[in-house]
């Protein structure tokens, strides 16, 4: 019987050990989309506690305490940290066989060096000897960075945003290359005409235009562009239900543009004709500075309209969704190749049944610029998790080529989620080590490695020129 998160934890032949332990456990890390506070970083913040750390945002944990049975007094409620610590301490045995037990353990061993079991007995030691190690310089946020072996982080940035953290960052010559990622999801939320007007008018302030009509919107979201690039930006990120692709005129769109800047709400086919030509726009614009555009697919949220109501949207109330996804991105992708103007991207998607439709979507429009120029992003949210993982993975090698997969990232907003890179690689191994010992794979060491090495760091390097 092999000991709980042991050196070998995953890994389950011989190969594996060896390609996780000669090769991808060496291997520093690119943090390619994340949600973590560039203002935490610029400002090298200690957490008060663990809880502060470790619970305050992370919806995963609220949705699991949920389920428990534990009063929202203790998840995003009134209770004091400890007593919101002790609730999850007291939660934990109940997460077995879901990935927090696994992430949760992790964490606790690197950076902590705690290797006990963590429940409602063992809360309070826990929760002390984490909190006095939280107050070290080791474990302030660019020390937290630094001892993960982070190279390089990349947040998730909406076009309105100073970028005035990053710059600090930046100015003061820390290591760790902290970037933006350009997200104006927001610029084309057309919905609420209320709230998106108030979001144009605040795009018209930081860029110094005024957005008196459609050509002036693209000229502004193409100053903020320009601002990120020049703030060492290299990706843009769109979180939507599903790719908007319909046809529209442009006329159509400038006559759409004037209707709900004078307030009046659009019907839907109007939303969605908007929201097709702002995603060309987006494209071209990534394109033409050789970004990489990513799109993450299919989450259904905000499901409880009483608790999104009393809490906000991002407090774990969102599921996975089942829109239509093929004939959208294949729209979509064949318009901006079909002018030559279709950047490097990255498809996402959250519903595992469209795994198989991803993997062969790539394949339509990689068109040996570069390798891999149209990417199968790793398994995410609901989905980065080992079944998730391997299910991803191994779509991808039956569809596609996994030697030029990006690899992993931790989509986080938390300072202690970089063990699931570690995660990642040590399944990736063993998929690898067992086809090895199975004979479906040559015993090619150095290759393999190499394969190992470059899916966990290098491809991502080369792919984003960092």
């Amino acid at each position: 019987m092999k000991k709980f998160l042991d050196k070998n934890f995953i890994l389950e032949t011989k190969t594996a050990e060896k390609l996780y332990h000669d090769h991808a456990a060496k291997m520093p890390i690119i943090d390619y989309h994340c949600h973590l506070p560039p203002e935490d970083i610029a400002s090298d913040r200690k957490f008060e506690n663990l809880t502060k750390i470790w619970l305050d945002g992370d919806h995963y944990k609220w949705r699991a305490m949920r389920t428990n049975g534990v009063d929202e007094h203790y998840i995003t409620g009134a209770a004091d940290d400890f007593e919101k610590f002790q609730k999850w301490a007291e939660t934990v045995p109940y997460t077995m066989r879901n990935p927090l037990y696994h992430w949760t353990h992790m964490e606790l061993q690197r950076p902590f060096g705690i290797h006990d079991i963590l429940n409602g007995k063992s809360a309070g030691s826990i929760y002390e000897k984490c909190t006095a190690l939280l107050r070290e310089d080791e474990f302030s946020c660019r020390g937290l960075l630094n001892q993960f072996e982070v190279k390089i982080v990349c947040t998730t940035d909406d076009p309105v945003d100073s970028l005035e953290h990053h710059k600090a960052i930046r100015n003061s010559g820390f290591d760790v290359k902290v970037l933006p990622t350009f997200r104006p999801d927001k610029a084309m939320a057309v919905e609420d005409p209320g709230r998106f007007n108030k979001y144009i008018d605040r795009l018209g302030e930081v860029s110094n235009i005024d957005i008196s009509d459609f050509n002036r919107l693209i000229d502004a979201i193409r100053s903020r562009h320009d601002f990120f690039s020049e703030m060492g930006g290299k990706l843009s990120d769109h979180g939507l239900e599903q790719i908007y692709a319909e046809n529209f005129y442009d006329r159509e769109v400038k006559s759409i543009f004037d209707k709900i800047r004078g307030g009046t709400a659009l019907t839907q086919d109007e939303i969605l004709k908007f929201k097709s030509a702002m995603l060309i726009h987006f494209g071209i614009m990534d394109y033409e500075k050789g970004w990489t555009q990513q799109f993450h697919l299919g989450a259904l949220r905000n499901n409880s309209s009483r608790m999104v109501k009393k809490l906000g949207p991002d407090t774990g109330f969102d599921s996975i969704g089942d829109f239509e996804m093929a004939r959208p991105i294949s729209r979509f992708l064949d318009k901006l190749d079909s002018e030559n103007q279709l950047a490097k991207t990255i498809l996402y998607n959250l519903n595992p049944r469209d795994n198989y439709l991803i993997g062969t979507m790539i394949g339509n429009f990689n068109d040996g610029s570069i390798p891999g120029k149209i990417n199968f992003g790793t398994g995410w949210w609901f989905l980065d998790q080992k079944e998730g993982m391997e299910m991803q993975m191994n779509a991808l090698s039956n569809l596609g080529l996994l030697s030029r997969f990006l690899g992993m990232l931790t989509d986080s907003r938390s300072f202690l989620s970089f063990p699931r890179h570690d995660y990642f690689r040590r399944i990736l191994c063993n998929l690898l080590g067992k086809d090895v010992e199975r004979g479906e794979l040559p015993n090619d060491l150095d290759w393999l490695g190499q394969m190992v090495e470059n899916i966990s760091y290098y491809n991502a390097k080369e792919f984003f020129k960092f």
